[in-house]
């Protein structure tokens, strides 16, 4: 299996906002947005691994900007990172203003897929051929943004493995929301 290029799988998806993607403010549904990324990530990594692929995570999603009705909004997807099975798609969206031509960066982020074969297997992805710095920075901020992912997931699973409330009612003192268990009970994990 040879390595293919990130321009190999490039994959850009347009699509007019009409008003049925709209939401009760007058503006595009996110989770609308979500599906068209989640369609264009699919995409791009199937063409890279020339197999079936299914999404596994999604990180970063913050919208920046509000996307409006008439807009065409534009989903640019590449292949930032392989491994043995898995890829990492970025995806960055703009919208379009099609009467004034403003372009608008409303969002990005990295969706995690894992390719399969007919049976629902996951099989070997080719290798990603880096043709620029640009590719490699890609490649590697994948491989750190993964590494800083897995201690803050590691981290949070011994707090809450660890979790005794008599010491963490402090936490609580500024926060909306209010106890209504004794708080002298003793504590069992569910």
């Amino acid at each position: 299996m040879s390595p293919r290029t990130v321009a190999f799988s490039r994959t850009r998806l347009t699509e007019l906002m009409v008003p049925s993607f709209a939401n009760f403010g007058g503006k595009v549904h996110g989770g609308v947005i979500l599906s068209l990324m989640d369609k264009v990530a699919y995409a791009c990594a199937s063409k890279h691994a020339g197999a079936y692929c299914v999404t596994v995570t999604v990180d970063g999603v913050e919208f920046l900007q509000p996307v409006e009705v008439g807009e065409l909004l534009s989903l640019d997807a590449t292949v930032h990172y392989v491994g043995n099975t898995s890829l990492v798609v970025g995806i960055k969206v703009t919208s379009e203003n099609i009467k004034n031509n403003k372009v608008k960066h409303t969002n990005n982020s990295f969706f995690t897929m894992v390719a399969k074969d007919d049976n629902g297997v996951p099989v070997k992805v080719p290798e990603l051929e880096l043709s620029n710095p640009h590719e490699m920075r890609h490649f590697v901020t994948t491989i750190k943004r993964n590494k800083v992912k897995r201690e803050a997931q590691a981290r949070i699973q011994k707090e809450h493995d660890d979790f005794i409330p008599k010491e963490d009612f402090v936490l609580l003192d500024k926060q909306r929301c209010t106890i209504t268990f004794d708080k002298d009970a003793s504590y069992t994990q569910e």
